[in-house]
């Protein structure tokens, strides 16, 4: 009934959507949106770097921004800055330096369209292999330092005064969010990454009375988005990725009528 490159894209979004979900939530508690932006960005260094030295982009792309977040961790610690400010700076300076390596790769010719906005549908069987090998791996680190990660972002003293060691939590929750973003540039690209990590998690936060329902939720509505945006992108022809996030977007706008149907039964 589809071809197989579709059937391919199907289970790579579905695999992207199970991780994305409860690293959304973090994102979102943490209040860490421009972080996955500053990684996404940095990702387009990463791709060049691949190009360049015939490496593999996944695995390019997760040492670049691996490395973009422990110098953020570094500068935070250096530094009397602000953290926007040393996140614009950490985004804007690795995005202008992958543009001026590509300018130099005269004899690469880059997709720059599906770097920007990712092409689902030319996932292969290797792909695959790497979302769903990195995704497993990154959701049982994720599993591993749940308990200090969640008590640091409720509140960092008490998890440090009962030796959770929140610092080593949230350094090892930075190199995950550079993983996922590694496994899933293929499919959304550098601009979408970040939305595929927030509005899920949004749109969960806006249904969800308990962090485990929010998680749940993120899943559930990251696997509807994958869904219903590549049939969608199948039937009216347009981008797969942008029609992934769009389907998010639908999923956040109809979860506000859940918080204005609260709203009016407290009242």
């Amino acid at each position: 009934m589809f071809d197989d490159f579709f059937i391919r894209a199907l289970i790579a979004g579905l695999g992207i959507a199970l991780v994305t979900g409860p690293l959304g939530c973090f994102v979102v508690w943490r209040r860490l949106s421009y972080f996955g932006d500053t990684l996404a960005h940095s990702a387009l260094l990463g791709v060049t770097l691949a190009y360049s030295f015939e490496l593999n982009i996944a695995l390019s792309v997760f040492i670049i921004s691996s490395l973009i977040a422990l110098i953020l961790i570094q500068l935070q610690k250096k530094t009397n800055l602000p953290g926007d400010a040393l996140l614009g700076l950490l985004a804007h300076s690795s995005l202008a330096v992958g543009l001026v390596v590509i300018g130099f790769l005269t004899f690469i010719r880059f997709d720059i369209m599906g770097l920007l906005f990712g092409d689902i549908l030319a996932v292969t069987t290797d792909d695959l292999l790497i979302i769903w090998t990195g995704g497993a791996l990154i959701l049982l680190v994720l599993k591993l330092i749940w308990k200090p990660l969640f008590a640091s972002t409720v509140n960092y003293e008490l998890a440090e005064a009962e030796g959770l060691n929140p610092d080593r939590a949230k350094a090892v929750f930075t190199i995950l969010m550079a993983a996922v973003i590694a496994i899933s540039i293929k499919m959304v690209g550098l601009l979408l990454i970040t939305g595929m990590l927030i509005i899920p998690a949004a749109m969960a936060r806006n249904i969800s009375d308990s962090p485990q329902k929010m998680v749940l939720f993120s899943i559930i509505g990251g696997l509807l988005s994958v869904l219903v945006g590549l049939f969608s992108s199948l039937e009216f022809n347009t981008s797969s990725g942008p029609s992934i996030i769009a389907a998010s977007l639908v999923l956040f706008i109809l979860s506000l009528f859940k918080i204005k149907q609260s709203i009016k039964l407290k009242n």
